[in-house]
């Protein structure tokens, strides 16, 4: 793996810390200090702004502009969507002895900069210098409430350290924000009213028709003055100041998104700023406190160094997992159907904001045994986007539905034909979904209500777009991508055809099933859709009749000729070619053996319980030296695999990465936004890597391999209503429930049944 920590931040078990501040790195802090809570997110940046690098940032999640696209071929999409910039609610303005504040040009000294993860808190401090030598510290506090999603709150802290006098401070929201990439405001006219200590403001995006209401109380120490523009509205004061005395000014903030507009929605903002000023800042942050307390009391990972150990190592990778498990809560935990989760959350503008197939494959896994009803929401969010799903399969000259590969609204977004037209992986990867989730929590409601529409209108995608073969007169799909991405208009990739035989086979089961158990909502849904049982029946029929490319020893060829291409020492690969995309042209990376991330070992991993270990030693040995991990869910899946063929060096190698991919900006890009499945595979890294989880089985499975620089691994998974305690140690794991009643599983493929009882079984 060719590539290198860009170490920056203090280690800290529950905090990221920036001291001193480096222009450099400047926007790769703005993205790790990134603060969300589902409904709206924002970036690290500076409150006061100024002249230092910076993406700003403010977004609320749902929130589009669409944008025309030139249509050249039927099925490429002539019409897309990305996120844009929402409400700017942080900007502040100081003035002090004839200085403006802006840390690119002042002078300072003694800079902080802390995430605190156990509060959901971020706070800035420094002291300004000004050229006559007036010494001010500044201390910025903010968060995004986790309970009351329209609110978020900011706290101005002004301590004169050698001098009493006054400075000039204003407070501003504003829909006057810029989309960096197509560099423009895609906001319309404002409606702005503001007060002596209220800013109110509602716009609407030009092409998609959003409405979104801002509002603002600031509660200064002095006498405002307020005033309006065409998007923005700003309270303004001068502050007077007495040395070595702190004075606050607080922002409480409410943003509202819900559908409506006009006065139906000014109306709602109102009353919800009124409901918000009832209640102080420093409320608002206890109760955010609780939240995050009652969080990590079931969600946290804790990890104790082997005696001996380094502790500095431990300590990242303590760090680390609680950043990931962090920001997965901060970026979905089941507030609306309407969401889902982007490929950088609500950290950046990069990929637009777009979610895709990882959701389904890579992030779930953390929702199942974390907050299973937020799981249940992110698939509800694709029933509810079916019906785009069935009009996109029209478009490519298929039946059924077939999912976006990059979606904010269930719409496709992607304009390259080679990922929008070729990956399949994103309806096979919803359908794993429903497979995965019933399978976890036995919601056989779920499963009957809405799972089994998608199940069928998936299966029938898939059917009209299998072909038989040739040569070899088995069923397979051509002029396809897989997972990999580095290898186009491929046929018979080993991942598509697997998943595809996977889901017709299972849909065919659940049809079957439903039709003697659920009669009357089966007899509903087939004359809804006008399934009949040929169909189910030919589903059957390809899913037995699937080729597969595999030789005597359990290898699977990636697709058709991936044996004879040319081979890349990715090895050789110097640092400063990442990432790829940036710095080779597009057709050069297709002309190797290169792999970008796991396409074989993927489905190996996802049904996991399907193959033989011999397989899986088979498969990773040969295409693990050919993965260049250009793709943040790539290190944890081969962690998982290491691990489970107990090369535990190898596997803690991959975890390092995995966990660390965005605080160490291993891929260089960082500055763009955190890595959502790379976050969410960290998770699955330690539960299914060391503690070996497996959850594709007709019984939840252990196999416990604690690394040696590790002395206690502690953490507690939700399962049908129960919650697991595991605590792994030197020889041993220990297993209890702290929650639910009695429960048999398997534990090194013995079945053993928990109860509240400390269960301890031997490392085998």
């Amino acid at each position: 793996m060719a590539k290198a920590a860009d170490v920056y931040f203090v280690v800290d078990p529950w905090k990221v810390i920036e001291r001193g501040f480096d222009p450099a790195h400047a926007r790769v802090s703005e993205s790790v200090f990134s603060l969300a809570n589902e409904s709206m997110g924002v970036r690290g940046c500076f409150d006061e702004g100024g002249s230092v690098d910076s993406l700003r940032g403010a977004y609320v999640n749902g929130v589009y502009e669409l944008e025309q696209l030139s249509r050249s071929y039927r099925g490429i999409i002539d019409k897309s969507h990305f996120m844009i910039p929402c409400a700017e609610w942080l900007m502040t303005g100081i003035e002090l002895d004839g200085e403006t504040l802006d840390l690119g040009r002042v002078r300072f000294s003694d800079f902080v900069r802390e995430l605190d993860m156990r509060a959901g808190t971020l706070t800035r401090s420094f002291v300004w210098t000004t050229a006559s030598g007036k010494s001010l510290r500044l201390t910025f506090l903010r968060f995004v409430h986790m309970v009351h999603r329209d609110r978020a709150y900011q706290r101005i802290t002004l301590e004169p350290l050698n001098f009493s006098g006054s400075v000039a401070f204003s407070s501003t929201l504003s829909f006057d924000v810029v989309h960096e990439g197509r560099q423009r405001c895609f906001w319309q006219k404002a409606r702005a009213v503001a007060d002596d200590h209220r800013m109110l403001l509602q716009s609407r995006t030009g092409q998609s028709g959003q409405e979104v209401w801002a509002g603002a109380l600031v509660d200064l120490p002095a006498r405002a003055s307020a005033t309006t523009d065409e998007r923005s509205a700003t309270l303004s004061a001068v502050i007077n100041l007495t040395q070595g005395v702190a004075t606050h000014v607080d922002k409480r903030v409410v943003i509202r998104f819900d559908g409506t507009g006009g006065e139906t929605l000014w109306q709602s903002g109102v009353e919800a700023l009124a409901a918000a000023e009832r209640v102080s800042l420093d409320e608002a942050m206890a109760s955010q406190r609780a939240f995050w307390d009652r969080w990590w009391r079931t969600s946290d990972i804790l990890i104790e160094p082997a005696d001996g150990e380094a502790l500095s190592t431990v300590a990242a990778e303590q760090q680390g997992i609680r950043f990931c498990s962090f920001q997965l809560a901060q970026t979905y935990n089941g507030g609306s159907m309407r969401h889902n989760i982007g490929a950088k959350g609500l950290t950046g503008e990069a990929y637009n904001g777009h979610a895709f197939w990882d959701t389904e494959a890579c992030c779930l896994p953390f929702y199942l045994f974390t907050n299973p009803a937020a799981a249940r929401d992110l698939l509800l969010f694709r029933y509810n986007t079916l019906p785009m799903a069935i009009e996109r399969a029209k478009m490519l000259d298929c039946r059924g539905a077939c999912y976006p590969i990059a979606t904010l609204n269930g719409d496709e977004a992607c304009a390259l034909w080679q990922h929008a037209s070729l990956q399949l992986q994103p309806s096979t990867a919803v359908a794993y979904g429903i497979w995965h989730y019933v399978r976890v929590t036995e919601d056989m409601d779920f499963l009957w209500r809405y799972g089994a529409e998608m199940l069928l209108q998936i299966a029938r995608f898939l059917t009209s777009r299998v072909e038989l073969g040739s040569t070899t007169g088995k069923y397979g799909y051509f002029g396809v991508m897989g997972p990999d991405e580095f290898h186009m208009m491929v046929n018979n990739n080993a991942y598509t055809n697997y998943m595809g035989m996977r889901t017709l086979a299972w849909a065919a089961e659940v049809l079957t099933r439903m039709r003697h158990e659920q009669p009357a909502a089966y007899a509903q849904l087939a004359e809804r859709t006008a399934l009949t049982e040929d169909e189910t029946a030919r589903w059957q029929h390809i899913a037995q009749n699937m080729y597969l490319p595999q030789d005597e020893t359990g290898l699977f060829e990636q697709h058709d000729g991936y044996f004879d291409l040319p081979h890349t020492d990715i090895g050789a690969i110097p640092m400063s070619d990442f990432p790829l995309y940036d710095h080779w042209s597009y057709d050069r990376i297709y002309r190797s053996d290169m792999i970008k991330q796991p396409d074989v070992l993927m489905f190996l991993y996802l049904y996991n319980s399907s193959f033989t270990r011999e397989v899986k030693r088979v498969n990773y040995e040969f295409y693990e030296p050919r993965t260049i991990h250009e793709s943040s869910l790539s290190p944890a899946i081969h962690s998982i695999l290491a691990a489970e063929l107990d090369n535990m060096d190898e596997a803690m190698r991959f975890f390092g990465y995995a966990t660390r991919l965005d605080l160490d900006n291993y891929n260089r890009n960082t500055r763009e936004g955190l890595h959502t499945t790379s976050i969410a595979m960290a998770w699955i890294n330690i539960v299914y890597g060391f503690a070996g989880l497996r959850s594709d089985g007709e019984q939840l499975r252990f196999a416990p391999r604690l690394p040696e620089r590790w002395k206690h691994l502690r953490f507690s998974v939700m399962y049908r209503g129960r919650v697991i305690r595991i605590c792994m140690e030197p020889g041993r794991t220990s297993f209890s429930l702290t929650q639910g009643d009695p429960l048999t599983l398997l534990i090194y493929d013995r079945p053993l049944t928990l109860t509240e009882k400390e269960l301890i079984v031997p490392r085998q």
